[in-house]
């Protein structure tokens, strides 16, 4: 990485020619905890102390503008910011989508919101959202960009038809590989949106550089910007530990290593991992598959001894970013285990994301098919790339056009 790297809030704010457009316009930010200058000033209060810039609301996505709500699905209300005196309006509360009325509070809306780089994250449908919410209202949105920090790499399965959610924004796979500001582009392009959409790209990222890869390691603090994404290295494993919230298996969430690492009481964590190293060795390339037991002190497991595997990938002589393929990791768990326990409650049964009627490792993943081949005993790794493979190819061609940084 680069000394002189600039994100996008940090741009707007030292150069007042960027923000020339905005002058009489009303603005409103769109943030979260992890929305920070580079001398970790919430952006929030660095645009508000601009003399030309005229904040009129905020909002905040899911766990919040000040990320007070530890778990998922849990809402956040609406309130008057206590120092700046404007609203702060909730798009994980009452409303999935700004209404009207909070529409008619700006003109321009920043979007200043760190990605984890996965298609569940999120905050990218509340970024289509608000798009398509400006569209129909003709209002603006600058996307001020920040990293992706699981980096370019792309994969897993594409999101079918008829399987949006609200952690399925769209046809992406699960590793996308794109900015917010680029999928801001892409959003508007594939989506045909008629809206004025501004990216204030950043200076001096390197997405493949050591030893961040993504992340500017050693020149940026890591801010959460979910309660429980605590590092980079939970960021790079998320796009298949993310996977977990749709099962039994805890995810390490109530231990200090949520999202990196899972277990249960009731499996052996050891035989899974030779299990899975005689199915698919090469889908173990990169990382280092540790053995550990852990306790979790809420949620799933909550108070028992789990057995359980480590992903780690923090560690330059083990990590190799082009090898690592967390999706396909997290996968061959699954199966796994369901090789050594063929009738093991996997699936979590339960209300996810404001879904009842659909599983949630099918609404996590865009489809039933890795469930089916997880479950399928006659399924080969082979079969899962055979279905996988196509739809990453795909995806990185079409994602060149949209692309900021090279």
């Amino acid at each position: 990485m680069t000394a002189s790297i600039r994100f996008g809030l940090d741009r707007l704010l030292e150069e007042p020619a960027l923000r020339r457009p905005l002058a009489g316009r009303r603005v409103a930010l769109l943030a979260h905890p992890a929305s920070v200058t580079r001398g970790l000033s919430h952006s929030l209060d660095a645009l508000g102390a601009l003399p030309d810039i005229t904040l009129t609301a905020a909002f905040g996505p899911q766990h919040g503008l000040r990320g007070d709500k530890q778990d998922n699905m849990v809402e956040s209300p609406d309130f008057i910011d206590p120092l700046h005196g404007i609203p702060v309006f909730s798009l994980y509360g009452e409303v999935r989508r700004p209404t009207d009325a909070m529409m008619d509070t700006f003109d321009v809306l920043l979007v200043d919101l760190q990605d984890l780089g996965c298609r569940i994250y999120t905050f990218i449908t509340t970024l289509r959202y608000v798009l398509e919410a400006a569209a129909r209202h003709g209002k603006a949105v600058w996307v001020l960009d920040r990293p992706n920090p699981a980096g370019r790499p792309v994969e897993g399965l594409v999101l079918r038809p008829g399987w949006e959610s609200f952690v399925g924004a769209g046809p992406l796979p699960m590793r996308h590989g794109l900015t917010m500001g680029e999928l801001a582009r892409w959003f508007v392009a594939t989506l045909k949106l008629d809206v004025e959409c501004e990216v204030i790209a950043m200076e001096g990222w390197q997405a493949d550089a050591a030893p961040g890869y993504g992340w500017p390691l050693g020149e940026r603090s890591w801010i959460n910007p979910s309660p429980n994404a605590p590092n980079v290295s939970m960021a790079r494993a998320y796009a298949g530990t993310v996977m977990l919230e749709g099962t039994t298996l805890s995810e390490g969430r109530g231990t200090t290593r949520p999202l990196e690492l899972f277990g249960a009481p009731d499996i052996d964590a050891r035989a899974i991992r030779a299990e899975m190293q005689h199915l698919a060795p090469h889908w173990l390339a990169g990382c280092v598959l540790r053995e550990c037991w852990f306790e979790p002190t809420f949620h799933k497991h909550a108070g028992k001894l789990c057995s359980g595997l480590q992903i780690h990938v923090e560690d330059p002589a083990h990590y190799d970013h082009g090898a690592f393929r967390p999706w396909r990791l997290q996968a061959l768990a699954f199966k796994a285990l369901r090789r050594l326990q063929p009738n093991y409650p996997l699936w979590r049964d339960f209300p996810y994301e404001y879904e009842h009627d659909r599983l949630a490792i099918d609404l996590i993943n865009g489809s039933e098919l890795l469930r089916r081949w997880v479950d399928d005993p006659a399924a080969t790794p082979a079969d899962l790339d055979a279905l996988t493979v196509p739809d990453e190819s795909a995806w990185a061609a079409e994602r060149e056009p949209f692309l900021l940084y090279r």
